[in-house]
């Protein structure tokens, strides 16, 4: 390294981590930047989104899911070190302590500039057998494969599927596409979480028309194996499960344990706090320490509050922010409304902004609505059924949240609403929203828009 080039350190090799350093390296050269990367796994830049669809064998081949690898990295003079981990940052010392995990060599790692992209971990319970063989969590490409494997050499066809977020709603399809006889424990009163209850039953009523088994307000107290030390079954405390396999689909919690050491602020979630242009918060981080991805909490817009978010979406915008900063350029995060959309079988489950209990939470004052509409003109064929809830607070109208569950055309409609909470809209601005028509399409009044003028009599009569 020249007198004149400065080193960036980027720990982790995913969304956020990789973005970071191809959008630094796009604004500095070799000459001027050296970059150096850590990874502990196999694969880099990876959609670990996309990982039941590559179990359920939507996505023929794990390498589908890689945007870019390794090798493609280095070409752009990133030195990208795998399979090697950070276990510990001096941050008074400028440098990282990293273990290559097949040599199990350590050595220390001078920065003029640091990248912590940790990701999150997959939550596991300390429940008597968590750590049996057949029980996997689902988080990297690494773990796909091994449920694959898992999958491939056992005989049974039973699964259970703790956990009904995201992932375990999305695990629970694909393993039923596989042929397996699934059964999905749950401790809330309806899967889906991130919905209020009554948009969760609606998921429900799918799961259970697709033949999987829904144990709702259940808590797992073990995992039972057999004589050869294998799951064999999930217990809560009502009933046991037989099980040839368990998937955890319980969540994840940001990895910041390398952060916490380095007595770096972590919010009440557990992520990383930063500032707009993603830099680590406090004097501890010295203004050359950023953060992005799974690791982070961000600013909600619409209750002002710091939340963690996993989605890949985030990771990559943090990363081209993060990587213009690093790299002598500007550019700033403001924040989420907490978009997501999925789907169980053909019913798309979308939301944004707040849920009810998010509302309360943040002490605002409310109404909600629900509207049943169509994806297209009710007389075109394939119009299909879709069921939207709206929130919006009282007496100002500004728009809250917005939960949709249809068939075909019903989920990224969410972005309609999604647009108005970032520009804080009000549910009357909202129906002059001058939205596409064609019969193929929508309604005449889109069923956003329906809620809207729901929500505004709601307001008025508030």
């Amino acid at each position: 390294m020249s007198s004149t080039q400065e080193r960036l350190v980027v720990i982790g090799g995913d969304a956020a981590g990789m973005s970071a350093a191809s959008q630094a390296r796009r604004l500095k050269g070799p000459d001027e930047l050296e970059i150096i990367a850590f990874e502990r796994g196999h694969f880099t830049s990876y959609s670990a989104c996309g990982i039941p669809y590559w179990v359920g064998g939507d996505v023929e081949e794990r390498d589908d899911l890689i945007a870019r690898t390794p090798e493609q990295h280095r070409e752009r003079s990133i030195d990208l070190r795998m399979r090697t981990e950070v276990v510990r940052l001096d941050v008074p010392g400028h440098r990282v302590l990293a273990r290559d995990l097949e040599t199990g060599e350590e050595y220390w790692t001078a920065y003029d500039k640091l990248v912590i992209a940790t990701g999150a971990r997959p939550v596991r319970p300390p429940l008597p057998g968590i750590d049996a063989p057949g029980v996997h969590g689902v988080q990297t490409l690494d773990d796909g494969q091994a449920l694959l494997d898992t999958l491939a050499r056992t005989e049974g066809r039973r699964a259970v599927v703790i956990g009904a977020g995201y992932i375990g709603v999305e695990m629970a399809e694909a393993l039923i596409t596989r042929g397996y006889r699934v059964t999905v424990v749950n401790r809330g009163k309806e899967p889906m979480s991130t919905l209020d209850p009554d948009m969760g039953r609606l998921v429900r009523e799918a799961m259970t028309g697709m033949g999987i088994e829904m144990v709702n307000d259940a808590e797992v107290t073990k995992i039972l194996t057999g004589e050869d030390g294998r799951v064999r079954a999930v217990a809560t405390e009502a009933a046991e499960y037989p099980a040839d396999v368990v998937v955890l689909g319980i969540g994840v919690r940001p990895e910041t344990t390398l952060a916490r050491e380095a007595e770096l602020p972590l919010g009440e979630h557990g992520g990383l706090l930063t500032d707009l242009a993603m830099r680590v918060r406090g004097t501890a981080a010295g203004g050359v320490i950023w953060a992005g991805g799974d690791c982070v909490e961000v600013l909600d817009l619409v209750s002002g509050r710091e939340r963690h978010i996993a989605l890949g979406t985030h990771a990559n915008k943090h990363g081209q922010v993060i990587g213009s900063n690093a790299g002598g350029g500007y550019a700033t995060f403001p924040g989420v409304v907490g978009t997501a959309v999925s789907k169980v079988c053909d019913l798309e489950i979308a939301r944004t902004g707040l849920r009810e209990k998010d509302a309360r939470a943040a002490g605002l004052q409310y109404v909600t609505v629900t509207i049943e509409s169509t994806s297209r003109a009710g007389y075109y064929p394939g119009a299909a059924l879709m069921t939207v809830k709206m929130l919006a607070e009282r007496r100002t109208g500004r728009l809250l949240g917005v939960q949709i569950v249809g068939r075909e055309g019903a989920g990224k409609r969410v972005d309609i609403a999604a647009v108005a909470l970032t520009a804080g809209m009000t549910v009357e601005q909202m129906t002059a929203l001058d939205l596409g028509y064609a019969p193929p399409f929508s309604p005449v009044w889109d069923p956003v828009l329906v809620a809207a003028r729901k929500a505004v009599a709601a307001v008025r009569a508030g």
